[in-house]
């Protein structure tokens, strides 16, 4: 007898099969518009969209940190390469924040001391990466991304638990991780995820009000950078969605059969070594 097929990966292959055919009719309309679209930026847009989603799929967390460093090794600036993430993620945190709901994983409380400080971090993290020379705040923000990485490295090695006041400490971690997530491109999931677990609570709850928490905080970051920032290669953007959307199901069938600890080492060591040259500019080698 045929296993049946779960309804929520033939949701996910229809969606991605309706981006991808949105993102090649939109092809077409721009070339008989006279638009000249960057194929390389579309393509490696869908790779890197691709990569980031396999790996949050396998390890609940880190989708921002990884195409954020990718997109800034290929010459994007700060503020460029947190819109562009930050546009495709609402697509991505919207589907799960929608799933965590349908499945009862959302605690309300830890919700609602989430998104309202999230969201202020957010608007503040957004002003800041917009008003900063991106060739000065660069070589910091690979820095900052190298650092993330070291952070996923530990968390393969030890088990690293943080005990959080649950009053007054979650509105400072909702804050503090919205605001590196809009500085840095990436980071809600290394800061708020792998903090809040350690507080005792059940953790499907943890990770399912954090990630429905993402999401509100990802439409605020990712609609004020659509107006702030002039993104001029809107392929990457359409890449990184239909690059998500196509991996997902497939990041979510691996991640039960990966080792989380070796691949978020690897993860970890990827980050480090794409972010090199940024470290030794800001510590005065380069």
């Amino acid at each position: 007898m045929n296993e049946k097929v779960p309804r929520t990966r033939i949701v996910v292959a229809l969606g991605a099969g309706l981006v991808i055919i949105a993102v090649y009719v939109t092809f077409l309309r721009w070339q008989g518009a006279g638009y000249v679209v960057n194929t390389d930026a579309l393509l490696a847009g869908f790779l890197v969209g691709m990569l980031a989603q396999f790996v949050d799929g396998a390890l609940g967390m880190a989708y921002g940190v990884t195409a954020s460093t990718f997109l800034l090794s290929t010459g994007a600036s700060p503020a460029v390469a947190t819109a562009a993430v930050h546009m495709a993620e609402i697509f991505t945190t919207g589907a799960s924040g929608l799933s965590h709901w349908r499945l009862g994983n959302i605690d309300r409380n830890l919700f609602r001391r989430l998104v309202v400080p999230g969201i202020i971090g957010a608007i503040v993290g957004v002003y800041i990466v917009t008003g900063l020379d991106g060739a000065v705040v660069k070589p910091y923000i690979g820095t900052y991304l190298a650092v993330m990485g070291a952070y996923l490295i530990v968390r393969a090695v030890w088990r690293v638990h943080v005990d959080v006041n649950m009053k007054w400490g979650t509105p400072i971690v909702g804050f503090v991780g919205a605001f590196v997530d809009t500085i840095g491109g990436g980071g809600w999931g290394p800061v708020v995820t792998t903090t809040l677990l350690g507080t005792g609570h059940e953790p499907k709850e943890v990770i399912g009000s954090v990630n429905a928490a993402e999401f509100f905080v990802t439409v605020v970051s990712g609609v004020a950078l659509a107006f702030l920032v002039t993104v001029q290669a809107w392929e990457t953007v359409a890449g990184l969605i239909a690059g998500g959307m196509v991996v997902a199901p497939f990041a979510a069938y691996v991640a039960g059969k990966l080792p989380k600890r070796i691949l978020m080492a690897v993860v970890g060591c990827l980050i480090i070594a794409l972010n090199y040259g940024n470290i030794l500019k800001v510590i005065g080698l380069l």
